[in-house]
């Protein structure tokens, strides 16, 4: 699986442009996390989600749209056509796919369809290379990640915060 958008290497425009922008980016602490090219009119919309530990603040995406902007600007990738650049953090409702993305969830409800048709909901705990413990019904689980088919952090809206 690619460090950014699995589907960006089926696309080898998309697949260039994420390796021009991941270093870059990399400087600033940012992950490249997807890679998206649609036609808007006569113009292009290149939209990137970037990603970090600790989440991604106003400025950072400010410092990263400044950073793209450059490192596109040095290449061809893009091409002569114009293109508009947005630079976004993603959203709720993206698919836990890398190691980083159990890390950057821990402690946050998750619903994991697992191969072989299992499907558990839990939190996010420890997370390494390979697994991730979640607590299922008050017991943990390890679940590996080559098991994992499909997994989807839950937006809680009334969550209380646990008081140590």
């Amino acid at each position: 699986m690619s460090p950014t958008d699995s589907r960006a290497g089926h696309d080898p425009v998309r697949a260039r442009i994420s390796e021009t922008l991941t270093g870059p980016l990399a400087a600033l602490g940012l992950d490249v996390e997807a890679v998206e090219l649609s036609s808007a009119g006569r113009r292009r919309l290149l939209r990137v989600a970037v990603d970090q530990d600790g989440g991604v603040r106003d400025q950072d995406l400010v410092a990263a749209s400044r950073v793209a902007s450059d490192a596109l600007d040095a290449t061809d990738v893009m091409g002569d056509a114009p293109y508009t650049l947005e630079v976004t953090s993603p959203g709720v409702d993206r698919p836990l796919t890398l190691p980083r993305h159990w890390r950057r969830n821990q402690g946050r409800l998750v619903r994991i369809s697992l191969a072989g048709g299992e499907t558990l909901t839990g939190r996010v705990g420890p997370a390494g290379e390979t697994s991730a413990t979640i607590e299922v019904g008050g017991s943990p689980r390890v679940v590996d990640y080559d098991d994992v088919e499909k997994a989807i952090v839950q937006i809680e809206f009334n969550r209380r915060e646990e008081v140590s």
